[in-house]
């Protein structure tokens, strides 16, 4: 039977629809290698947040494109895969050539490079008669008249029953949410999101308002000096995050994408993650009149908060554990939501001239009830702790020719440092160089610090990154960094002072409409023995290998080999094959588009997991790993109707071949198999 599937496997070909910007941000900047790269990571809760919280940002990019003719040096900012450099001649080309008529001129900046003129088209747009500055105040009645609306539904059902389905949730074992939002010309912004988790309880047990979540939001942009005002729910994100980083994660290879650059983002909170956000009010004024080239400015972002969290409380009522997960299915876990709550108060101030930019930061923040962390466990010695926190910090950034240096050095109340500096050269368009320092005391902390390194905190850490990006041949793309990093204190699963390594290296060739890449990478990492008593080495080398064809009208097909190699206490091998596909067709008004997947995998045991994304309805996230042997298949379509609707649906199935359960404790699955359905209904008028 497996020897069927696997034929099946390798001869079908699926029907794949042309690119979408996941598809696209996949193959020329690997997601997936980005989305694993975090989700390996030791914080799994928290990872698993940040990685939505970065999808999330791009799906609020790509779902309100701006004009590029008018587009500030910010807005262009705002998009992660750029470089400083490239930033740059976006804005000198506009100035010296006056408005673009396409997105075809993007060719003619020199410093662009496949993956950026594969993905702008999908976050910008030309009006070629756009007036860049200055930019006025827009009217009311102008805003009303041009608004759009966007009403949406999506649920997920569960073709089975959990062991807490039957006894031990408070609800019903459907996850659903309702989102609405009115944009009016990239200036104005209302949202509302209702979020509820399967297994919890709707209008009961707790949640009287009905939905578990809310997420609520306006936010104004280009109002005069006004440059942003976001009400409700929002996040910030500045220099290089050791103070503020809520915006999209710098994983090693998103850095190398971007060259290391500084940025500072101002965004609303329209994601169901009930992690790392504000909520009040939050503004950025320039100071300075704008210029007609945007080469001096002088910002300023003030912000205040206060927000309730979930703790985890000891015997004295401190808290104990902030949890981010935002589960309230239990009688147990609704007893901790909003017990604590949180007030945060801060200000950025960047200034811009010319090449150089600098910038200062200071955040407090003070909690109701005093955080205190088991510390008696060596590795949570130095966490955050406490009721009051502060933290300063000064972000720079200079940028001459095809030289840029950007970095941001910080301190906390205790005066412990952190401080990550890279350094980027591109000697020509073919080849870019980015060196990258940082080092973060074990004593440092921050309660909304997420930056570069190994884990998402910037605490206990000090290493070295060098990367490489260039163009040999026409249609050849190489990739490639290394990563070293020191932990001066314990850590999780490391009682003692440890190391770790991180080698990748990727290759792509693009001819014609034929795409092979071939990627590798290997993670040294020194972890506890079985006695605790050393540390001992926990390698791991994974390898894919995957070839496309992009028939250039209507579908593509992908397939895929991946392998992981590792070894910790024991060795763990496990490898996963999967074709990919899908179509899309336009008629008399309607569009239609499928797309599937079906994988094999096999692994000896969790340690060798594989992670794959899987591309889901609009504004949903997936990024399962399967581990043990068994088969992985979905479905997936959308229906475009006349009238602004939108119908989509998606069936995911999973068959383990080597138990009879899924799960444990009250997520457990009496099956050796598991099938989800989910449908969403999009409006817009």
């Amino acid at each position: 039977m497996r020897l069927v599937v696997l034929l099946l496997l390798w001869s079908c070909v699926l029907l794949v629809r042309a690119q979408s910007w996941q598809q696209v941000l996949d193959e020329v900047v690997a997601l997936e290698e980005m989305m694993a790269d975090e989700a390996a990571g030791a914080d799994n809760d928290l990872s698993g947040q940040l990685l939505h919280d970065s999808y999330e940002l791009l799906e609020q990019l790509a779902s309100h494109p701006f004009d590029l003719n008018s587009a500030t040096r910010e807005e262009l900012e705002q998009l992660p895969f750029l470089t400083a450099q490239q930033v740059m001649d976006i804005q000198d080309y506009l100035y010296h050539y006056g408005p673009m008529r396409s997105l075809a001129e993007l060719r003619m900046i020199r410093t662009l490079d496949w993956p950026q003129l594969s993905l702008l088209p999908f976050f910008v747009y030309v009006d070629p008669s756009a007036v860049r500055h200055p930019i006025s105040m827009p009217s009311l009645d102008s805003l009303l008249h041009s608004a759009r609306h966007t009403l949406s539904a999506t649920v997920r059902v569960p073709f089975y029953q959990r062991r807490g389905d039957r006894n031990g949730y408070l609800g019903y074992p459907y996850r659903h949410t309702l989102r609405y939002e009115l944009s009016s010309r990239n200036h104005l912004r209302l949202g509302l999101v209702a979020a509820q988790d399967a297994g919890e309880p709707l209008f009961a047990k707790g949640n009287s308002w009905g939905y578990d979540y809310y997420s609520y939001y306006l936010q104004l942009r280009n109002w005069g000096r006004l440059s942003q005002l976001v009400v409700g729910k929002y996040k910030l994100s500045a220099g290089m995050g050791l103070v503020l980083g809520q915006s999209f994660q710098l994983g090693k290879l998103a850095t190398l994408q971007n060259l290391g650059r500084t940025t500072n983002v101002l965004r609303p909170h329209g994601s169901r993650s009930e992690a790392d956000y504000f909520q009040g009010a939050a503004a950025t004024v320039s100071l300075l009149p704008r210029p007609a080239r945007a080469d001096r400015s002088l910002q300023l972002t003030a912000f205040a908060s206060r927000r309730a969290m979930d703790a985890t409380l000891n015997a004295n009522g401190q808290a104990q554990t902030l949890i981010t997960s935002g589960y309230h299915r239990t009688p147990t876990e609704m007893a901790k939501k909003g017990n604590t709550h949180i007030s945060s108060a801060g200000t950025h101030v960047a200034f811009r001239q010319g090449a150089l930019r600098l910038g200062a930061t200071a955040v407090c923040s003070e909690l109701d009830r005093s955080l205190e962390p088991q510390r008696q466990t060596l590795y949570r010695r130095h966490y955050a702790h406490g009721r009051h926190f502060t933290n300063l910090s000064a972000d720079y950034a200079y940028q001459r020719f095809r030289l840029a240096l950007s970095g941001e050095t910080a301190t906390d109340a205790h005066g412990a440092l952190a401080t990550v500096n890279a350094l980027s050269y591109q000697p020509s368009a073919r080849i870019s160089l980015l060196a990258l320092q940082r080092f973060y005391s074990y004593r440092y902390t921050s309660l909304y610090g997420h930056s570069f390194g190994e884990s998402s905190r910037p605490q206990n850490e000090s290493g070295i990154y060098l990367g490489v990006t260039c163009n040999p041949l026409p249609h050849l793309r190489l990739q490639g960094y290394a990563d070293y990093a020191y932990f001066p204190w314990a850590r999780y699963q490391a009682s003692l002072t440890s190391e770790a390594y991180d080698f990748m290296v990727q290759a792509t060739y693009q001819l014609r409409r034929w795409t092979l890449t071939a990627r590798h990478r290997s993670h040294l990492r020194q972890k506890d023995n079985s006695e605790k008593t050393a540390i001992m080495a926990s390698n791991e080398h994974r390898q894919r290998l995957a070839v496309s064809y992009n028939s250039g009208h209507d579908w593509t097909a992908k397939t895929q080999l991946d392998l992981a190699f590792t070894r910790y206490k024991q060795r763990s091998n496990g490898w996963m094959v999967s074709q990919h596909g899908a179509w899309n067709t336009q008629k008399g008004g309607c569009g239609l588009q499928l797309s599937a997947m079906a994988a094999l995998f096999n692994t000896d045991s969790f340690q060798s997991s594989i992670y794959v994304y899987e591309r889901q309805l609009q504004h949903e996230f997936y990024f399962p790993s399967f581990y043990g042997q068994g088969l992985r298949l979905f479905l997936q379509g959308r229906l475009d109707l006349p009238a602004h609707w939108r119908l989509a649906a998606r069936l995911g199935y999973t068959n383990y071949f080597n138990r009879s359960h899924i799960g444990s404790s009250l997520q457990e699955i009496n099956h050796s198999h598991q099938t989800d359905a989910e449908v969403q209904l999009i409006c817009r008028f």
